[in-house]
């Protein structure tokens, strides 16, 4: 499954070949296949705790009555509430959104951003692959590095004052509108759409089959 371009050249020519469009359109389609569950599941989850959980619960979570506390609270519970969330890379910055709106604290979203790493489903991955004991002292590091940074991030930002004043994160549009952002979506959905197809006239469908083979094998092996 090797996709890069042999051969010399400039950057430029290797990009524009037939063979660089190709590679292209694979690296494309085949990250696109990866990671869309995680935006997916991103934006249903944040879009189903922004309608169905009232502000009221999230600002007594997050101790928002108490400043002080808060900034302490924050960086603590916020890689637990990512934990339980299943929310990976991407797909956790409309959650992100969400809390922020809520009341957690600056370094709080910080620490859930950060948090990625320590999501049940790759917490479950570390188990299969290193055992319980290192699993487990795996996520008592990360968390502490997380917690810590957010800490520290929280206390500088605040400090230099630049934590955000409002409280009013988009997680989506709520409106269609007609700007440079509507031309932009245009052009690479034509791009987009020129990648798809060079990917299925390609033979990327069956390398994209293949993906998951080689674990499959060697996990019956």
């Amino acid at each position: 499954m090797d996709m890069s371009v042999k051969g010399g050249g400039t950057l430029w020519q290797r990009i524009t070949s037939d063979a660089g469009f190709t590679a292209i359109s694979h690296y494309f389609v085949m990250d696109v296949a990866s990671v869309w569950m995680d935006i997916a599941g991103g934006l249903l989850i944040s879009g189903a705790l922004a309608a169905w959980i009232p502000a009221d619960f999230w600002q007594s979570f997050f101790v928002v009555d108490h400043p002080l506390l808060a900034k302490l609270w924050g960086p603590n519970v916020g890689p637990l509430v990512a934990v339980i969330s299943f929310v990976c890379s991407v797909g956790n910055i409309p959650l992100a959104a969400v809390l922020w709106n809520g009341g957690i604290s600056f370094g709080g979203a910080i620490a859930f951003i950060f948090a990625d790493l320590i999501i049940l489903p790759i917490l479950n991955i570390y188990r299969k692959y290193y055992g319980m004991k290192m699993a487990a002292f795996l996520f008592a590091t990360f968390y502490a590095a997380m917690a810590g940074a957010a800490l520290i991030v929280e206390l500088l930002f605040g400090t230099l004052g630049l934590v955000p004043a409002e409280r009013n994160a988009r997680v989506v549009d709520a409106t269609i509108t007609w700007d440079y952002t509507s031309w932009l979506n245009i052009t690479f959905l034509i791009l987009a759409a020129a990648l798809i197809w060079r990917f299925f006239t390609k033979g990327g469908l069956t390398m994209l089959r293949m993906m998951n083979k080689p674990a499959a094998m060697d996990h019956a092996h």
